[in-house]
C-alpha cells in the first residue's frame, strides 16, 4: 500500500502538517502538492486550530519538486502542472491561521518556497536554504514570489539567478528564517513557539495577520488608517475586554473568541 504523502494531527489548537515523502527528500508530485493544498484547506477552517505547524520527516525539509516529474512536452501541459504543484503558495498567503515552518536538512527550489512562504521559520542549525534550480537549467520562480517580498529585488535575484546554497544562520541574518535552534532542539522549540500562540486570543491572532499582510499592498498612510480601523474592530470585540481586565485582575484570560 502506498504510503500517504502527507500527514497530519492535531496537537490541542495546534495543526501538524507532516510531509512524509522521506525517502525522495520530501519532492513534489502532483500527488503530494494536492494533499498538501487540502491538508493546508482543512487546517484553515478547522475551528479549533489556531496555529499550523509544517513539518517533514526524514533528514530533510523539502528539495523541490521531483526532477522525474519534467517530462511533458508542451508550454500548456507544463503550465498546468506548475499550477497543481504550486497552489500551495496561494493557500499559505490566504490562510486566516498562524503558519509555522519546522526546518531541518535541505530546504531547497520549492522546499525553500514553502519554508520562506509561512509566517514564522525555525530552522535547525544545519538547515540549508537554496533556490537550486538554475542549476538543472530550470529557474525558481515559484520560490521567487515570498522571497521578493522579503528580500528585495537585489537579493532575490542573487539568489535565484546563482542557485547558491546558504546556511541557517545567514538565513536568519536575512530575515528569511526567525529563529535558529540546535538540531536535536528543533521539535521542541517549534511547538514552544506554537503553543505560545495558541495561548493568544484567537480574534487578535487573526486580525493581525490580516492587518499585516493588508500593510504589504498599500501606501504607508492608508496602511496605517486601515491598521487603525482593525484595530477598533478588535477593541470592541469580547476577548479585547477580558483580556484587559485580566490583565489588570492579574489573572489567566479565558477567551470566547468573539
Amino acid at each position: 500500500m502506498e504510503t500517504e504523502p502527507v500527514i497530519t494531527k492535531k496537537v490541542g489548537r495546534i495543526g501538524v502538517i507532516t510531509m512524509n515523502r522521506p525517502e525522495a527528500r520530501n519532492t513534489f508530485t502532483i500527488p503530494f502538492a494536492e494533499r498538501l493544498d487540502q491538508a493546508l484547506r482543512s487546517m484553515d477552517e478547522d475551528p479549533e486550530v489556531l496555529v499550523v505547524v509544517i513539518d517533514a520527516n526524514g533528514k530533510h525539509f523539502s528539495t523541490g519538486i521531483s526532477l522525474d516529474q519534467f517530462n511533458f512536452g508542451s508550454q500548456r501541459e507544463y503550465g498546468d502542472f506548475l499550477h497543481r504543484i504550486d497552489a500551495f503558495y496561494h493557500r499559505l498567503a490566504r490562510m486566516k491561521k498562524v503558519t509555522i515552518a519546522s526546518v531541518r536538512g535541505y530546504a531547497v527550489a520549492n522546499g525553500a518556497g514553502l519554508a520562506v512562504a509561512c509566517d514564522i521559520t525555525v530552522a535547525a542549525e544545519t538547515a540549508t536554504f537554496g533556490t537550486t534550480a538554475i542549476n538543472v537549467g530550470l529557474i525558481c520562480l515559484g520560490p521567487a514570489a515570498p522571497l521578493i517580498r522579503i528580500l528585495g529585488r537585489k537579493k532575490t535575484l542573487e539568489m535565484v539567478l546563482t542557485g547558491e546554497m546558504i546556511g541557517a544562520r545567514e538565513a536568519e541574518r536575512l530575515g528569511l528564517v526567525n529563529r535558529v535552534v540546535p538540531d536535536d532542539q528543533l521539535d521542541a522549540a517549534t511547538m514552544q513557539l506554537a503553543e505560545k500562540l495558541a495561548a493568544k486570543s484567537p480574534l487578535a491572532l487573526r486580525i493581525g495577520k490580516e492587518g499585516i499582510n493588508r500593510l504589504q499592498d498599500v501606501p504607508y498612510h492608508q496602511g496605517l488608517d486601515t491598521m487603525d480601523d482593525m484595530f477598533a474592530a478588535l477593541c470592541s470585540t469580547e476577548d479585547a475586554v477580558e483580556g484587559v481586565r485580566a490583565f489588570l485582575g492579574k489573572r489567566a484570560p479565558k477567551w470566547k473568541e468573539r
